[in-house]
Order: C-alpha cells, then structure tokens, then sequence
C-alpha cells in the first residue's frame, strides 16, 4: 500500500501543478482598466452619442431656416405688339418687362415657426445627453459585471488552493491507511469541477470585454486589464429627493418637455394658416426712346378659401400631436419614478445583504475550515464536511461581491435616470 500511495501522491502533484498553471496563465496580469478612463473614451469615440451630437446639431441649423421668408422672384421678359414683326421703339405698348416680387408671412407666423424648430432643436439636443448618460449607465454595469467575472476567478484560483490542502490531508491519511481513497478522489472532483467553472468565467469575461469596447467605440479584439474594485461609499439621497431630482435634471423629461412646447408652437402656427399672406411685386416696363418707361407695384393675397379641408384639419392635428406629446410627457415621468423606485430598492437591499455577508467574512468562517481541515487531518471527521466548508466560504465571498455590483450598477442606473454627470468631459460638451 505504501507504494501505491506514493504513486498516486505523485499523479496528484502533478495534476495540481497543471491546475495551477492553468490558472495562471488564464489570469489577467496586465495593469488596471479604469472606469472615468472607458468613460471619457466613449464620449469622444462612441457611434451613438456622436450619432445623437449630429442630430441635436442638424436640428439647430433648422431653426433660421424656419424662420426665413421665401426666395424672391424674378422676372424677365418682351411684350410686343402683333405678331408678323418685331415693333419694340414703334409701338407704345412694345416694351421689355421685368419684375420682383416678395411673399411676406402674416405677422406672427415667422415667430412661431421660429420658435416650434427652436423648441424642437433643445429637445433632441436633451436627448442627445439621455444617450450619453444610457451609455454611461451601460459602460458601468459591463464594467462591474467584467470585474465581479474576475473576482470571481479569483475565488476559484482560492479554492484551488484550500482543495489542494485538504487533497494533501486525504493522501496522507490514505498513505498511513487511516482514509479511504474516496476521500482523495471527491477533492480531485472538486478540482476538477473548479475548471469547468474557470472556463465559463473566462468566456463570460471575453464576451464582457466585447460588448465594453463595443460600448466605448473601439473596433478591436484584444483584452482588456483587469477593472479596480468598486469602492464602498454611503449613498445618502433619500427616494424622493431623488424622483424630484429626475423631475427637474432628467433629459428625458427635458425633452418631453421643449417637444410639448414645440407642438405647442405648431399649433398656433397652424391657427394663423387661417389668415392669408401678402405677396408684392414691382414692375418696370422698359419702351424705346421715343416713349417713356412704366412702372407698377402690386400686392396678392391668398384666400383661405378651402380652410375645411386644409387649414382646420391641420389645427386638428396639430392639436392631437400636442395631447400625444403631452400624455407621453406624462409617461416618462411615472416610467421614471418606477425605475427609480425600484433601483432604489435593489439598492438598499443589496447593502444589507452585504451586512449580512461581512459578518459572516470574517475570520471564524476561514477558523472554522482551518478547525474541519485539522480534525480531518487526525481521523475526527470526514471530507465531505471539509470541502462543504470550502462551499460556505466560496458562497458567502461570491454572494458579497456580487451584491456590491449589484449595488454599484443600481447606482449607475440612477445616475443615468436623474440626469447626474460625473464626466467633465461630458460637462464640457453640453
């Protein structure tokens, strides 16, 4: 027996100097991904919020435009007086005519378009920051998802390493004849076990990696360092500062907002399509020398004369526009208050759930394997109970860091849903 206990002590060693290789080379070594680093990246870099930045910025060229009357005319031509020959300096009504004419707008109809496209400019323009703050939120929930991801092959590598203490314990107790070789074989398990969980993590951190650089802008495959842990830090505003907070700063409601006053807008200029505009036209006529020149001026009106099939359908739906933007307005904001309600909560419960966990982190949880492992060691208990300590002490340490990024990302989501920035650079753009 004492034969066959030292080769099967050496088959473990060699397996464990595998398994511990195997962990080191999948751990990522490189220097620190830093979140305000990802951030400020996506702002200069990111497809959607420099999509959203050109809308906002087109809409803004749309104002003057808006504003402007229509292209004056010009005309040019030759009146002659019969048809067999040309009479221009032999008859009196011969002449070369040329005329200008200016359509003028009602009064107030140029102010109220003006300020219809210049309310709907702000509006895309607090749309443009909604997008900036959704990838914000984004890029900091994929950045704690891919930092939980490691820590938890962290937890692994740890476990590896308290298994390998209790497989050293089974062999000697085997090769002494005290143990079975049951006990040898549930740890290599375990072990084994360990790297199928290993590989999930790694696969979950490159697709991490890929929606992250996708959210930032860069076009490229390699991986990323490994992110700094989230510090804890008191999150003292209460829920309603909080939903006041959305009210007020949220650009979802600002853009709402300018778009109920921009359809608001549009139907006043729908109401004074009922009054007609005003077009003025001169005209020169230039004769020969033998006759003088003439001049006219001219006005022309546009009689709504068909108001019940043109301009009263179009208050109609201007009108019924303004309730859409109105009850949608309405929307946002109870949309909002549920989700700040509800990331509120997740909040809350996630830090006494991490009470919870830091209780039981501290040292009597790893005494209490360190008391298991020696009593197995002398013959007063059995394996099972060692490696289900093992368990204990990986679920609480996985639940405890999960429940911080929990937390970390329910914060990020209400940071996006009031409207805070923490970007200077984001500031700076506004």
């Amino acid at each position: 027996m004492g034969y066959e206990a030292r080769r099967m002590k050496r088959l473990c060693a060699l397996f464990t100097a595998g398994v511990f290789l195997f962990f080191s080379q999948a751990a990522v070594l490189a220097g620190e991904l830093r979140l305000q680093d990802l951030i400020d990246e996506a702002l200069k870099s990111s497809p959607e919020i420099q999509a959203s930045r050109a809308k906002a910025a087109a809409s803004g060229f749309r104002v003057p435009q808006s504003m402007s009357l229509p292209d004056p005319m010009v005309m040019a031509g030759y009146q002659n007086v019969g048809t067999s020959r040309f009479t221009y300096n032999e008859a009196s009504d011969s002449q070369f005519v040329f005329s200008a004419s200016q359509q003028f707008f009602f009064p107030g109809k140029q102010d109220l378009r003006g300020e219809a496209a210049s309310r709907e400019a702000e509006s895309l323009t607090a749309s443009a920051k909604a997008v900036r703050l959704r990838t914000i939120a984004t890029i900091k929930e994929l950045y704690y998802e891919l930092f939980l991801a490691h820590r938890s092959m962290e937890l692994v590598r740890e476990n590896s390493g308290f298994l390998h203490k209790v497989e050293d314990a089974a062999l000697a107790r085997y090769a002494s004849g005290g143990g079975m070789q049951q006990d040898v074989l549930m740890t290599q398990t375990e072990k084994y076990m360990l790297l199928g969980r290993d590989e999930m993590l790694q696969q979950k951190i490159k697709t991490l990696e890929a929606a992250l650089n996708a959210m930032v802008g860069r076009d490229q495959i390699a991986p990323l360092d490994k992110p700094v842990p989230p510090v804890f830090a008191p999150y003292p505003q209460p829920l309603s500062e909080l939903i006041a907070q959305a009210y007020e700063n949220s650009p979802e409601v600002k853009a709402r907002e300018r778009m109920v006053a921009s359809l608001g807008a549009k139907v006043r200029v729908a109401e004074r399509e009922y009054y007609p505009d005003i077009t003025v036209t001169g005209n020169y006529g230039l004769k020969g020398q033998d006759y003088e020149d003439m001049w006219s001026l001219s006005t022309t009106v546009n009689i709504p004369l068909y108001y019940n099939t043109k301009q009263k359908p179009a208050v109609h739906e201007a009108e019924a526009s303004l309730r859409e933007a109105k009850n949608e307005l309405q929307t946002v904001r109870l949309r909002l208050a549920s989700a700040i309600r509800e990331n509120h909560a997740l909040l809350q419960t996630s830090e006494r759930l991490m009470d919870l966990y830091r209780q039981g982190l501290n040292q009597k949880i790893h005494q209490d394997f360190q008391a298991a492992l020696a009593s197995y060691g002398t013959g007063k208990t059995d394996a099972l109970t060692v490696i289900s300590r093992i368990k204990t002490i990986t679920d609480i340490e996985t639940s405890y860091w999960g429940q911080l990024v929990e937390r970390e990302k329910a914060m990020a989501r209400l940071d996006a849903l009031t409207g805070v920035s923490e970007s200077p650079m984001e500031d700076e753009r506004q």
